[in-house]
């Protein structure tokens, strides 16, 4: 592994958000990212990998893409995976395992294909191979050509390292960033969410707002890499400048257990100085004091927590406060019903194209600045 080398990076998202994820690389500066299905790609080095799992808020996922090859049988993909020079990315004092998948391809089996390119990282550099290792090799076999990519995240990117207690249901980080930037947030305008459980939107608009880094409290896989300069990382982690925000980021909830679960990951994540939570149902909500801003809530829906028909209520509910007491605010509603949405009477747009979250298709729906 060298600082100077430049290979394909693949940054995983899921399927629908590939735009999302590709503007926010776009304004951090990465070098012309292309969509592709499911993510984003880009040409770039060692230092970007780790720039990207450190700075962008909407990824799942770093890939460092280090072979690509026509295979149609396992003893040329044997010869093929003993051709990698593993002892430029592997130390051989780490364990790592292989993952492997197959689609449209002569070879279809993912156990064998995976137990090949094991042996041959056993056989021709001598790292340990381990089911229970963190350093994870991907090998993809898709119309019979392989690529092999390491993934450099280790543990999937929304666990930022703060959020140990969670609420019902809770929004993966990631998701809650890429929605936000759906949204229009930039940072400068207060968010309210009125359905907070435990605060991921809340505690995610309060880090982007004072630039914060995600990654900045965890640990990733390339970490565990060959040529990993630990002097370089650590200047990069200290390098990105952050501020106090002067608006405050308010959430609330009428569950007193999410309410504490919030206040407790706030104040993990180092942002309870601009956000305030409160016990409060949904036909009690108040706007916070100062100018409009964007009010984002993921309610309950039928297939995700409680019975379709019992939510009406609750919607309507949420919708009727809305109107009446949140002039100037726009509105993003995340749900899997259409009919639930409607039933807020609320001036959305159309929606977003469905996203899955948790095995549920979710949409985006939003409004203009309320009258």
């Amino acid at each position: 592994m060298t600082m100077a080398e430049r290979f394909e990076i693949f940054l995983t998202v899921p399927p629908g958000l590939e735009p999302v994820l590709a503007d926010e690389l776009r304004e951090k500066r990465f070098p012309d990212p292309q969509i592709t299905p499911g993510g984003v790609t880009f040409e770039g080095g060692w230092p970007d990998v780790w720039r990207a799992n450190l700075e962008i808020r909407g990824v799942s996922r770093v890939l460092a893409r280090i072979a690509e090859f026509r295979v149609v049988h396992l003893a040329q993909l044997d010869k093929r995976a003993r051709a990698i020079e593993w002892g430029g990315f592997l130390r051989s004092d780490v364990p790592v395992r292989v993952d492997a998948s197959a689609r449209k391809s002569k070879l279809y089996h993912a156990g064998a294909i995976a137990q090949r390119i094991e042996t041959a990282i056993a056989e021709t550099f001598g790292a340990p191979v381990s089911r229970d290792a963190d350093l994870r090799i991907l090998a993809r076999i898709d119309d019979n050509v392989c690529t092999i990519s390491i993934d450099t995240s280790g543990e999937l990117l929304h666990r930022r390292g703060f959020k140990e207690a969670v609420a019902k249901a809770p929004m993966r980080e990631t998701l809650a960033a890429l929605i936000l930037r759906q949204c229009g947030y930039t940072g400068k305008e207060p968010v309210c969410d009125p359905m907070c459980g435990s605060g991921t939107f809340v505690i995610e608009a309060a880090e982007m707002a004072a630039g914060l880094q995600p990654g900045r409290g965890r640990t990733f896989a390339f970490e565990q890499l060959a040529g990993f300069d630990d002097g370089r990382w650590r200047a990069l982690k200290q390098a990105t400048q952050h501020s106090v925000p002067d608006i405050c980021f308010s959430g609330s909830d009428r569950d007193a257990g999410a309410i504490r679960s919030s206040e407790a990951n706030a104040a993990r994540a180092g942002v309870s100085a601009w956000t305030a939570f409160q016990q409060k149902s949904v036909a009690d909500i108040e706007p916070p004091d100062g100018p409009p801003g964007l009010l984002i809530v993921n309610p309950p829906y039928g297939a995700r927590i409680g019975n379709l028909k019992a939510l009406y209520s609750v919607y309507h509910d949420l919708g009727q406060s809305l109107r009446s007491r949140f002039a100037g605010w726009r509105v993003g509603l995340i749900t899997s019903e259409d009919k639930l949405a409607r039933a807020t009477r609320l001036p959305f747009g159309a929606p977003s194209r469905p996203v899955d979250h948790g095995g549920i298709k979710i949409r985006l729906y939003q409004t203009k600045p309320l009258p």
